[in-house]
């Protein structure tokens, strides 16, 4: 019999933050190179994606600024938590996300990492930022449309009860 490696996600960290500042266009899912420590830790969820931001470097993608904590248990062979690390894509995704990087106002940023069938992955999104007036607009339409919700539940609950 063989064994399969189960296909669901589980959540290391994520990047709230960036959905904040910055409007999604579109994401990519990317596999990392990572040495053994830095998954060991990744698995204790000791991980902060707050000043990652992916770059292009010799037509490959690299993540910068990711911190994954140094493993405990590790020895000499521990990792630097800084370092950067290259991001595994397809050359049809990388030559995407280059072309509309380099038009200009779009950034790459990373969303969240999960284990997807035992391998670390991360979401990669290009991104443009929002000026501090379009992100109080996007939390007053959420206020907004959080306060018709809660309003319509309660007139929905008032008539079923009356039946």
């Amino acid at each position: 019999m063989s064994t399969s490696r189960s296909t669901e996600r589980t959540l290391i960290a994520s990047n709230r933050r960036a959905r904040h500042d910055y409007t999604i266009l579109k994401t990519y899912e990317a596999g990392m190179v990572l040495a053994g420590t830095e998954v060991k830790s990744l698995r204790a969820g000791r991980v902060s994606l707050v000043d990652a931001f992916a770059q292009e470097r010799d037509g490959e993608i690299m993540l910068h600024g990711l911190h994954i904590a140094e493993y405990g248990y590790g020895t000499w062979t521990n990792h630097a938590p800084r370092r950067t690390r290259k991001l595994l894509l397809r050359r049809v995704e990388i030559a995407r996300i280059l072309a509309q990087t380099r038009e200009g106002g779009v950034t790459l940023v990373p969303l969240s990492m999960y284990f997807s069938g035992g391998w670390a992955k991360v979401e990669l999104a290009l991104a443009r930022g929002r000026r501090s007036y379009d992100k109080r607009q996007v939390l007053a339409a959420r206020d907004a449309d959080r306060e018709i919700a809660r309003e319509l539940g309660r007139r929905l609950k008032g008539r079923s009860g009356r039946g």
